[in-house]
């Protein structure tokens, strides 16, 4: 029978029974070593990760302090650039920047030849501004939008300046600048907290890396943690520097006793760190769960179509509502190189032109067309063009983004339909004024026909009743012709008034100035004599032809006349000249219709083309509106001045035909 018990076995000799736990002793023996270093390596590097992210914090808030001052320099360039405030209104907007931003040393107004038009703060040198201050100044014009200069100034005695140039822009004429000058160790003064100045120097470093400001309230740094972050002005090239005052962290006094301290503790903390980092882990993935449903949610509740594309012209990103306004699923749309299902055959030029210049890299950053749904429904859209920039600044897309504005669209042609019928009701509204005059003017024609037929008559009855007397030819010629003379003229008048209470669609069509003003010669003829006018006509036959609707133009003619003609009603007789002329210089044409009448006065010119605004009784007030309408429409102006010889001038110009479609080619 075996016995119950095994007998161990026997240990072996030799080395290899020490050599496990000699291994174990000189890893706790490195391990106790290596824990301390360890610690004051970690302590080293959260010291400099704070360090770094203060500093991003400090950076952030002297840029957002420069970004409202940027702002405020925005809001009254605007203001500067569409009309000149008084002066005292813009030294106390001039003071109030200085008061809000102690950092801003001096604001400075140039006009577009660089003189100084408003000041405020401190004096410009005898020299004007430093080289590096105009250099910006210039790019900041070439780039339409603000700049910085490098910094300037800087002495053992002196901090450093830098100044911020903003070009002002009205439309696209360049009407002068702002330019604001910073103390940057007013800006670190005022902007870094004292708890961060008492534990870190702070300097603000020029391209050259030269100190221009400084502020160290705990003394120098020490050189053991130090951050360098570019402030990312453009224009200018400012570093700011920090530099702990706090040393390198140092090992226990005692290793061993410190070590087993830290062996334990490291453990605990180990576990610590872990789970905080798995808690941070999980908040950050559940962070990020949150923001892609919140972004999917945005982009899912947009109206605004958006398109990404790759630097082929490959779609890799549609949202719901770009697919709603195409009619296409995702799916058929991701993916696809062009060309895209969605583009409108009539358009496929324009969206040609546009992918090439997309492929090259200079997209239209805004323009129209139109898209195509399958069921053949047009969408027309209005598109923005943007480029997409990864996080290493390369480009790597397209980012479009698309308003239906099938809705704008339609309430254009709404208003177009409304302004036209407007038109027509003002011009019946013309032919119901001056129906008497026309009444008047048809009778004499008329009257005349009847005398000179009734002689006729005559004529060809004593003839006919067998006196003997020869049968007057030459009476009965001049009768006849005499009466088709004058149906001739009471059919001018009648077609006169037809084509201009006509309504049609206006169009554009090489028009002949003297011809217009033919055409409506009889009806200013005729209010004319009513009113004891006389009229006068300098319209030479030799002007260039231009592009028109001639029965807008006509219009516009007979409104100014009317409005002429009246306007003499108080005056004597003998100074009613009403004096229609015409003349062309630079590739325009230009007519004036001057009267002697009572004139404008200034607080009416202010509302002159207002519509609805009308200094008659019985004015409906839209004659004047509905002129300047159809000029513009055109591409022309209308405007007014006194007369010298007393009353008012008003003249429209036109571009002639020629120079149009040269501009046009």
């Amino acid at each position: 029978m075996k016995n119950a018990f095994s007998i161990p076995r026997p240990v072996p000799e030799g080395p290899w029974r020490w050599l496990v736990p000699v291994l174990l002793v000189l890893l706790f023996l490195l391990v106790l070593m290596w824990l301390p270093w360890q610690a004051r390596q970690m302590e080293s590097n959260e010291r400099q990760e704070q360090l770094i992210a203060d500093t991003l914090w400090v950076e952030q808030t002297l840029r957002f302090e420069l970004a409202r001052s940027e702002e405020a320099l925005a809001t009254l360039g605007n203001d500067l650039a569409v009309s000149n405030p008084p002066h005292d209104a813009l030294q106390a907007r001039l003071a109030q920047m200085l008061r809000t931003g102690h950092e801003v040393l001096r604001v400075v107004w140039f006009d577009a030849d660089g003189k100084v038009r408003a000041a405020r703060g401190m004096e410009l040198p005898a020299a004007g501004l430093t080289e590096s201050s105009r250099e910006a100044g210039a790019m900041s014009r070439t780039m339409r939008t603000g700049r910085y200069s490098d910094p300037y100034g800087a002495t053992g005695l002196m901090h450093g300046l830098v100044d911020f140039h903003l070009p002002l822009y009205h439309g696209r004429t360049y009407v002068g600048s702002l330019v604001a000058t910073y103390n940057l160790q007013v800006l670190l003064d005022e902007n870094v907290p004292w708890w961060f100045a008492q534990d870190n120097a702070l300097s603000l470093l020029d391209r050259d890396d030269h100190v221009v400001a400084r502020r160290a309230a705990g003394g120098p740094g020490r050189g053991v943690y130090t951050h360098k972050r570019a402030l990312d002005l453009p224009g200018a090239s400012i570093v700011l520097a920090t530099d702990s005052v706090k040393g390198a962290p140092r090992l226990l006094p005692n290793l061993l006793v410190g070590s087993v301290i830290v062996l334990a503790l490291g453990l605990v903390l180990s576990l610590a760190t872990l789970w905080r980092h798995i808690a941070r882990t999980v908040a950050a993935e559940n962070a990020l769960r949150q923001q892609m449903a919140f972004r999917t949610a945005m982009e899912n509740s947009l109206l605004t179509g958006l398109r990404a594309r790759d630097l082929e012209g490959r779609v890799t990103y549609v949202n719901p509502a770009f697919c709603r306004m195409v009619g296409l699923p995702a799916e058929e749309l991701i993916g696809k190189r062009p060309p895209m299902p969605y583009w409108a055959p009539e358009a496929m030029a324009d969206y040609e032109y546009r992918l090439r210049k997309v492929l090259e890299g200079d997209a239209v950053p805004q323009f129209e067309t139109v898209f195509q749904r399958p069921d053949g429904e047009r969408v027309p859209v209005l598109v923005f063009e943007a480029p997409l920039v990864d996080s290493h600044g390369r480009h790597t897309g397209w980012m479009s983004s698309m308003l239906d504005i099938t809705d704008r669209k339609h309430a254009e042609e709404l208003a177009r339909q409304q302004q036209e019928k407007l038109e027509a009701s003002a011009r019946l509204a013309t032919m119901g004024e001056i129906s008497s005059m026309l009444a008047h003017e048809l009778n004499q024609p008329l009257a005349a026909i009847s005398s000179y037929t009734a002689g006729a008559l005559n004529v060809l009855a004593r003839a006919d009743e067998g006196t003997g007397a020869p049968l007057d030819t030459g009476m009965l010629r001049r009768a006849l012709e005499q009466a088709n003379t004058q149906a001739r003229r009471a059919g001018q008048i009648i077609r006169s008034v037809h084509e201009f209470v006509k309504k049609r669609e206006p169009r554009r069509e090489r028009v002949s100035i003297p011809q217009v003003v033919d055409g409506i010669r009889a009806l200013v003829e005729l209010q004319a004599r009513q009113s004891y006018v006389t009229l006068q006509f300098a319209v030479p036959s030799s002007l260039p032809p231009v592009l028109a609707d001639r029965l807008l133009l006509e219009q516009v003619l007979l409104n100014l006349t009317r409005n002429g003609i009246e306007a003499m009603q108080g005056s004597d007789p003998e100074h009613r000249l009403l004096r229609i002329s015409a003349a062309s210089a630079d590739g325009h044409v230009s007519v004036s219709v001057s009267d002697h009448g009572h004139g404008i006065a200034p607080e009416v010119a202010e509302r002159l083309f207002s519509p609805f605004f009308s200094t008659k009784a019985e004015g409906m007030g839209m004659g004047l509106s509905i002129c300047r309408t159809a000029i513009e429409f055109h591409g022309g102006t209308l405007t007014h001045a006194d007369n010298p010889g007393g009353g008012t001038v008003f003249t429209f110009t036109l571009q002639q035909a020629q120079a149009e479609h040269a501009a046009l080619g």
